[in-house]
């Protein structure tokens, strides 16, 4: 399986479905490219679904891509190149108000898990108004994200505070470090070194428990209908990839190292505790997730405020596995 940046937009016809079987021969595997981005272990089931093989035990050949920034990703998604995205509420949410037919099949974390950390004066969260934030990029997870939080505490993040673009989780945390920003949105084990650092962690959102589709597979209607029995082999990889995360949490916490090229000992415990309790194990997306965000966009935006969360939504691939009985043969209950 590779791993490579975008490549310039190639457009493949689709496949025959070659069925669901998960001992298929390569010569009959569904191929499959899947574009994912961000540095967090919130990608943890993408990166053990590929390393640990569970892809191919199911029956594909996948092509996982590395993208810069979400709203890249679901780019790549919508002009064919992919055929799948590991993408949020927010970017799904937008762009099928703007008209496409995206949705999302799988949730691998259905709330907000990310923290708000500030510099060491700010002690509480009224004082971030008049301050700089910063996110990936405008209209990313991230940002869409830090927006939703700060109004649960009476912030208004379009008067109140300023919010700008810096990078991932690491270039967020150098400019915080460099006063550029006075709080940034980042995620374990970036929140570790922030603290040995000297920055606050000021909130944890991961605490609230707010519904939000932070991390999902999303498709399109177009893709399930051409190649559903592909589309129900990924579920199904992903939802053995979350059961692996589960239940060895060592082997777990080596692919997150490796992957976020990190080796500090209390930062990896911290990002496998918050992101192992997070990965839920019947990833039924929910319209709840979807709904957290067109409330939010509502106020500006009246396609948000008349839009029916279901239509973003397919449980349909996690359901009849769990009608199957396959997620309480996978965790023997």
């Amino acid at each position: 399986m590779r791993h490579r940046p975008l490549s310039p937009i190639v457009f493949f016809a689709a496949l025959m479905a070659t069925g669901f079987g998960v001992n298929a021969p390569a010569s009959a595997q569904d191929k499959v490219r899947i574009a994912w981005a961000g540095s967090t272990p919130s990608n943890t089931p993408t990166w053990v679904a590929d390393q640990k093989g569970f892809l191919k035990k199911n029956g594909l050949q996948a092509e996982l891509i590395n993208i810069s920034a979400s709203t890249i990703v679901i780019q790549a998604l919508l002009t064919g190149e992919v055929d799948m995205t590991i993408g949020t509420a927010a970017t799904l949410v937008t762009s099928r108000l703007a008209g496409s037919d995206t949705v999302v099949i799988f949730a691998n974390v259905p709330h907000f898990v990310d923290h708000v950390v500030s510099a060491p004066s700010i002690t509480s969260p009224e004082q971030l108004k008049g301050k700089i934030g910063g996110v990936n990029r405008l209209g990313t997870t991230s940002d869409a994200g830090l927006r939703i939080g700060l109004r649960r505490f009476g912030i208004d993040p379009e008067k109140d505070t300023q919010i700008i673009a810096v990078g991932e989780n690491p270039q967020r945390l150098a400019a915080l470090s460099k006063g550029i920003v006075h709080y940034t949105i980042i995620s374990e084990p970036h929140v570790r070194e922030a603290e040995k650092l000297g920055f606050r962690d000021l909130i944890d959102f991961g605490t609230m428990k707010i519904p939000f589709h932070w991390n999902c597979l999303v498709t399109t209607e177009r893709v399930i209908k051409t190649k559903r029995p592909m589309v129900a082999k990924v579920v199904r990889a992903f939802s053995e990839a979350i059961h692996y995360i589960k239940t060895d949490k060592e082997g777990a916490k080596q692919i997150i190292g490796r992957n976020l090229k990190m080796s500090d000992p209390e930062g990896l415990e911290r990002a496998y505790r918050a992101y192992a309790a997070a990965f839920p194990e019947i990833p039924k997306p929910h319209t709840d997730g979807v709904k957290t965000l067109l409330d939010d966009m509502a106020p500006k935006q009246a396609k948000a405020a008349s839009a029916d969360p279901k239509t973003f939504v397919d449980a349909s691939f996690v359901q009849e596995l769990e009608n199957a009985g396959f997620y309480k043969q996978l965790y023997k209950r």
